[in-house]
């Protein structure tokens, strides 16, 4: 059994969901031990737990400290199989950072994998799925992956209730070298239950603080009727993404030039890939070989998902600062 230190590095929860992901893959039963330990509230969240249990119920795995609070569990996967899976976190946790514990094992599936998830998708401290739908897809199909999703409704917090539905077919991964890519600026501004008015402005404070920096963007707003209230913005360009979420009294400018002051700092970086997409890469490089990419900061959610990777697959990252830039290369 492969033991793995849960309050190592970043020590959150994407340590967590890539140690199970790549379990999965290599069939190598687990013990997670001081899941979350440095955060304020330790251990497995009601969002940690439902995508551990899809994962255990994708993977057939043997799952024991799977409930609230628990800083400490073990996961023994039998073999990934294809069907189709509903899931309702039942709250707003974050639909993306589910999806994240089990994308990577998807392309090792005996079949095709389907999947309607009800849960958050624009909720903080997570990618939001417009950012996964044009960045991270992008990203993944360039090595190889087989995915995709679309966002049926939106959800926000603290009701959730947003809808998607992906659908992943078993392929196998190759290696690729992640290269600055110009493109104009897309974005999508979104509110439901709110005047028309708000992702308009969300849109048009994002337009200009861009173009304030040099760089022109396309735009598309949207307004709609849900389940629950709320607004956001995603921008996108390449490989490189930013995003901003509405919250109660602030007011829809200062939501756009959020998400284009998230942005800004990347494009003039020059690097390959932003900071966020660097370290959700990490274990399909690994599983790909003979891959790398540029950018501007090494966070530590990247240097922990590079520990973590390296304790089950045999591999090795290399990281070389070249030209003010981080190099991260495998294979």
């Amino acid at each position: 059994m492969l033991e793995i230190d849960g309050s190592y590095g970043e020590g959150g929860g994407q340590l967590v969901r890539t140690a199970i992901a790549l379990s999965a893959v290599t069939g190598k039963e687990i013990r997670i031990t001081n899941i979350r330990k440095n955060r304020p509230n330790p251990g497995l969240k009601q969002q940690h737990l439902k995508a551990l249990e899809t994962a255990a119920r994708i993977c057939k795995a043997r799952i024991s400290g799977l409930f609230p609070g628990s800083t400490e569990l073990s996961f023994a996967p039998v073999e990934i199989e294809g069907g189709k899976y509903n899931i309702d976190i039942g709250t707003a946790g974050s639909i993306t950072l589910l999806l994240q514990c089990i994308m990577p094992a998807l392309p090792f599936a005996k079949e095709e994998v389907e999947l309607t998830v009800i849960g958050g998708t624009d909720v903080a401290w997570s990618p939001t799925m417009d950012y996964l739908q044009h960045v991270t897809f992008r990203a993944l199909e360039r090595l190889g992956y087989s995915g995709s999703a679309t966002l049926k409704e939106h959800g926000y917090y603290p009701k959730g209730g947003g809808k998607i539905s992906a659908y992943f077919k078993p392929c196998r991964l190759r290696g690729f070298h992640f290269l600055k890519e110009e493109e104009q600026i897309k974005g999508i501004s979104h509110a439901s239950n709110l005047p028309a008015h708000v992702p308009l402005r969300q849109s048009e404070a994002a337009s200009t603080r861009l173009m304030e920096a040099g760089y022109p963007s396309q735009i598309e707003t949207q307004s709609f009727e849900a389940f629950s209230t709320g607004s956001g913005i995603t921008l996108w360009t390449g490989y490189i993404g930013g995003s901003a979420l509405g919250e109660r009294g602030l007011p829809a400018e200062k939501v756009g030039k959020h998400a284009a002051d998230e942005i800004i700092p990347e494009l003039k970086a020059g690097a390959s890939v932003d900071i966020h997409l660097a370290d959700q890469l990490i274990p399909y490089m690994a599983l790909a070989g003979n891959s790398s990419y540029t950018v501007r900061e090494l966070s530590l959610h990247a240097t922990t998902n590079i520990w973590v990777t390296e304790q089950f697959l045999d591999v090795k990252f290399r990281i070389e600062k070249k030209e003010g830039l981080f190099e991260v290369s495998v294979g």
